[in-house]
């Protein structure tokens, strides 16, 4: 979920202090959009389909908000994620990291390596934290649902409890235009348990969709008529 306002650098002093007027909320999986959609009365964009992008927008106006999510139209979640059981993730646990990196882009050249993990925090949400009684940890970002040896290396040196498939490519996005990014991220699946991760993600996915809709719902309450400062 990427709140659209203004951040802690970059932007003109006193921006923290101006109530949030936007969000965007990014989803891969239909399942996840449409609950959020009817949940808030969203409409449809169809100029986006028509003009043959694979995404698909639902904006309109809640409160003092303007609401957008976007679904991407793949077979990604932004939302959901793989739980580390060392980190002590459940399913169903709902988690909002701290800072986000890839695991799976690898060059042990100097600067090269730091650039390809590319660590970087989320927006901090103290109280939102707080509020909705999520947990903390960090996200780490791969290509595949499964990981190699490599990736796992990784992994446990980036810290994370939770892994996706898009969080870190999203907030480099973010931090080029500056826009302040808050993670949430539902576990549907335990990495390494004892059947295929594959299994396990297909199997909790509508458990760990509904967790996340939940969270999203009472985080937009939360931000409605709040300044950035105040999350």
């Amino acid at each position: 979920m990427a709140v659209v306002n203004g951040d802690e650098a970059g932007v003109p002093e006193g921006a923290q202090s101006r109530p949030i007027s936007s969000i965007v909320i990014i989803t891969a999986v239909q399942s996840q959009a449409l609950p959020l959609a009817e949940k808030f009365q969203l409409v449809e964009d169809a100029a986006l389909s028509a003009e043959g992008f694979p995404w698909v927008r639902y904006s309109g106006v809640y409160k003092n908000l303007c609401l957008n999510v976007i679904w991407l139209g793949k077979d990604l979640a932004l939302g959901t994620a793989g739980g580390l059981k060392s980190k002590g993730a459940t399913i169903g646990d709902v988690f909002l990291p701290s800072h986000v990196a890839f695991h799976d882009r690898r060059n042990p050249l100097p600067v090269c390596d730091l650039y390809c993990i590319g660590t970087r925090q989320a927006f901090s949400t103290p109280d939102l934290l707080k509020e909705l009684n999520l947990k903390a940890g960090k996200l780490s970002t791969g290509n595949s649902l499964d990981i190699c040896p490599q990736d796992e290396k990784l992994i446990t040196a980036n810290d994370a409890a939770v892994k996706d498939m898009e969080g870190a490519a999203i907030a480099y996005v973010a931090d080029l235009l500056k826009i302040p990014i808050i993670f949430i991220k539902a576990v549907s699946y335990i990495v390494h348990d004892e059947k295929p991760d594959s299994d396990n993600y297909l199997k909790n996915l509508m458990g760990g969709s509904v967790a996340l809709d939940e969270a999203v719902v009472r985080a937009i309450e939360f931000t409605n008529g709040k300044r950035l400062s105040e999350l």
